[in-house]
This record gives structure tokens, sequence and C-alpha cells, in this order.
């Protein structure tokens, strides 16, 4: 099992990493079956072998999205032990960094929501629900022992999981700031939206 921190090449199944980058040149409908197939080495119908519709892809994309930012997320509590604070800043790191070294993925989870067939839209609506319910039992937590001092811990912790998915739209690796500089600064963002009090 890999550690929660650590990010290599993604290892997309090759027609999903050749939909991936089509998605992101020129969005779900703008993309057609033909060029995603071309992008993987494969013909279409080798294509339809392995997923069979354009949607299939899409699901196929961001359900192993999902399950590797739910995991990472959850190893990264599992880590951090009980200490409300230590796991704020479990969650709020495991999701700065999926949105820095997964930004393409990220970014067609947000960008083709639309795309989505009814059916699929709710189960992968109920895993962004999964994932922001772990940072609001944090700050639940951290409310309840008093090292957060929010009066709006819900509003609060949807504001820290915004600021996190946000970092996909301007991260660059080549960037002013290193990955850990940038995660330490955002997590200082993060503690003061909760209010957080030395105790």
């Amino acid at each position: 099992m890999t550690n929660w921190r650590d990010y290599g090449a993604s290892d997309l199944p090759v027609p999903l990493a050749a939909a991936l980058d089509a998605f992101v040149e020129h969005g779900y409908h703008g993309t057609s079956v033909r060029d995603i197939a071309a992008r993987a080495g494969l013909s279409v119908p080798g294509l339809y072998h392995h997923f069979p519709s354009k949607q299939s892809l899409l699901q196929g994309l961001l359900e192993l999205t999902m399950q590797d930012l739910l995991r990472r997320s959850e190893e990264a509590l599992i880590e951090a032990g009980d200490s409300p604070v230590d796991r704020f800043d479990a969650v709020v790191e495991s999701l700065l960094r999926f949105h820095m070294y997964r930004r393409e993925q990220a970014f067609v989870g947000s960008t083709e929501l639309r795309s989505l067939d009814p059916e699929y839209h709710e189960v992968y609506i109920g895993h962004r629900i999964k994932q922001q319910r772990m940072v609001d039992d944090v700050v639940a937590a951290g409310v309840a022992d008093g090292s957060f001092m929010t009066p709006a811990p819900k509003g609060a912790a949807r504001a820290v999981a915004t600021m996190c998915v946000g970092v996909s739209t301007w991260y660059r690796v080549d960037g002013p700031m290193s990955a850990d500089e940038l995660i330490k600064q955002n997590l200082e963002f993060a503690r003061s939206i909760v209010d957080y009090r030395p105790r």
C-alpha cells in the first residue's frame, strides 16, 4: 500500500488516461470516441472492448479518481490518531495534495458533472458528500473540544474544502513555492477559517 502523501505518475489504464487528456483539452462533449481511441493507440472497436461508450469512460475515470481521493483521506485520518486538530490538519493536507498532484482529474470531476448520466451522477455526488463529511466531522470534533471557535462549523468545513479543491485551478509544479510550502501556508489559512485556538 502506498503512503497517502506519495504521488508518482498517474497509473490510470491507457484508455482512461487517453480520455482524461481529451476531456481536459476539448471537454466531454467536444471529444469523440475516435479521438480517445487514437490517443490510446487502439481502434474504435478495440476501445469499445474495454469501455462500451464515451459515458463509461467518463464514469470509469471519475470513479477511480474518487476512490483514490477517499482512500488517501481515510488513511490520513487513521494515521493522525484521535486529536481533532491533528485529524483536521491531516484531511486538509490530503485534500491539498490530491488537488495539486491530480489536478487534471480534479478538473474533469468538477467541470463534467453536467455530463454524467443521472444514475452515476447520484453515485458520484455520494462520493463527494462522503469526502465533505470527513471534513465536517473533524471540524465538529474540534469545536466540541474547544480547539476551534468558529460559530458555523458546517459552513467553515465547506469553506475549507472549497479552498482545497480550488488549488487544482492554479497550482503549478514549477511555481514560486514548493508543494510543502504551499501546503503549510494553506494549512494556516484553513486553521484561520475554523478559528483555531491553541490549547
